[in-house]
Order: C-alpha cells, then sequence, then structure tokens
C-alpha cells in the first residue's frame, strides 16, 4: 500500500472478487485489531459477516453500485463508503472506506 495511505486517519479495507481480503491500511487495521487486525488479511469477508451483508457484497459486485451509509458505534459516527474496484472494466473486489465524522461537522449546500 502507498505510504500516504498508512498515515491517514481512515480505515481502508481492499478484498479481491472471491472476498479474500488482499489489502488493509494501518488505521484498518487497528479498527479490525480485536478481530486479528493485520491476521486478517488472506481471509475471507464472509467469515466476519453476517447473511445479509454476505448478500449485498455479492450485489455490489454484479451491480458495480457502491454502498453508502453512516453508522454511530461506542460514541462514534463514521461514514462507511464500499464499492466495487475495477480492473480492465470488470469489478476486481470491494473496497471499504471508514471515516470518523466530527460531532459538529459542518455542511455547506454549495449550488
Amino acid at each position: 500500500m502507498t505510504d500516504w495511505l498508512e498515515t491517514i486517519p481512515v480505515a481502508i479495507t481492499v478484498s479481491d472478487s472471491e472476498g479474500k481480503i488482499i489489502e488493509m491500511n494501518a488505521s484498518s487495521k487497528q479498527v479490525f485489531g480485536n478481530f486479528g487486525g493485520n491476521d486478517l488479511i488472506g481471509r475471507h469477508l464472509h467469515n466476519c459477516h453476517q447473511p445479509a451483508s454476505i448478500v449485498k457484497m455479492d450485489e455490489m459486485l454484479t451491480s458495480g453500485s457502491p454502498n453508502i451509509y453512516t453508522i454511530e458505534k461506542q460514541g462514534k459516527k463514521k461514514l462507511i463508503f464500499q464499492s466495487p474496484w475495477f480492473q480492465a472494466g470488470k469489478a476486481a473486489g470491494l473496497i471499504e472506506i471508514s471515516i470518523i465524522l466530527p460531532q459538529d461537522m459542518p455542511h455547506y449546500v454549495r449550488d
């Protein structure tokens, strides 16, 4: 993974098209530390998701569409961006980017 990706406070997790985790940046390894952190590389995403999430992952790979939502966990609000990534025009896997959102984050309308 590129050096700058290791230094940003954003968790980035990447899988291949079969669902095997192939990359995690430092933030991702920390976020998922209780589940194995770096040892998750090479493991399958299905091992750590509910059946409904597995269906959603399969849909993203088939449709090429992202899944974007917010959650609150341990008092922290997060933006979750999940999307297929592509190689030669074909979905080659999934990427998840998790960003902690400040409680007082400004919102601007720029029409």
